[in-house]
């Protein structure tokens, strides 16, 4: 009799484990556009750090990331079940957040700014601007990682509560290990490079000598473009979130796309929903920015 009862135990396990493998590879791949987004967007926050303090900010980062979903986690649960209508707003208010700090970005790197500023911003601390940054790179992350948990929520809202959970933890888990493993990795090519170049000048060889030179050459570009690439993904996954928010702007998302795919075929189809998050990111993100403005310049001393 106890080995019968064991038995199904067993079985009941391996049926819940399949169950979560099967929900969380759906879950992945819904959240693959966002993934990308965050490694981007990750990546280009740790730039600027000394490169003996990159895997410290990186595994800070990692750690309040881990952090962000220890909350968000129990309280999408506790929200999918108390208050589903309160989901929708709070993503809009992180959408409009990501649109805003992408439309900052733009004008401090475009239109001039106050001098003041910048010399108060050359004296500051080394450690308190790795603070700033780790600060800064947890904030996104938080927005970034809600959205992956809500659309985790979104694929198992058929699921018990329990499959609901298991799932949630497990996305959660290998989002940020494979996020911060992959910007570990990045942040730290020129390192490999330098390696491989002074092992090339000790063994003679000429493969380790290209190799590390390349990636030397590579790792300054490639920083260079997920820093353009991480603003982008800022406008893109704000305008996304707004879209998928509010009816109408969805509605003429699906209309733009369709009339994309009428002149261009499958690439226009492909294209013009972005080209339409991403436009909208860039207006919402001036509207909120020119608003902060206004209210700084009407209520400041």
């Amino acid at each position: 009799m106890a080995g019968t009862n064991l038995l199904t135990l067993l079985d009941d396990i391996t049926v819940l484990l399949d169950d979560i493998a099967t929900m969380s590879k759906v879950a992945t791949k819904k959240t693959a556009g966002v993934l990308g987004d965050d490694l981007a967007l990750n990546a280009q926050q740790v730039t600027g750090v000394a490169a003996e303090r990159e895997l410290p900010v990186v595994w800070a980062v990692a750690k309040g990331s881990f952090l962000n979903k220890a909350i968000l986690v129990p309280a999408a649960l506790l929200i999918s079940v108390w208050l589903p209508w309160l989901i929708t707003p709070l993503l809009m208010l992180g959408g409009l957040f990501l649109c805003f700090e992408g439309a900052e970005k733009v004008f401090a790197k475009f239109l001039p700014h106050d001098d003041k500023s910048e010399s108060e911003g050359d004296k500051l601390d080394l450690v308190e601007y790795e603070k700033q940054k780790v600060k800064g790179a947890i904030r996104t992350d938080f927005i970034l990682s809600a959205e992956i948990i809500v659309i985790t929520l979104g694929t198992v809202a058929a699921a018990t509560l329990i499959n609901q959970a298991l799932v949630l933890c497990v996305i959660a888990i290998i989002m940020t290990i494979g996020v911060y493993g992959l910007v570990a990795g990045i942040v730290k090519l020129d390192d490999a490079g330098l390696y491989l170049l002074n092992q090339s000048k000790l063994s003679a060889n000429k493969f380790k000598e290209i190799l590390g030179k390349g990636l030397l050459a590579a790792a300054p570009r490639l920083m260079q473009f997920l820093a353009f690439a991480g603003t982008v993904a800022m406008f893109l996954v704000g305008g996304g979130i707004l879209v998928h928010g509010i009816k109408a702007l969805h509605h003429i998302q699906i209309a733009v796309t369709n009339y994309g795919q009428t002149i261009v075929g499958t690439t226009g189809e492909v294209l013009a929903p972005l080209i339409f998050d991403g436009l909208l990111g860039v207006i919402a993100g001036l509207v909120v920015v020119l608003g902060h403005l206004a209210y700084l310049k009407i209520f400041k001393k």
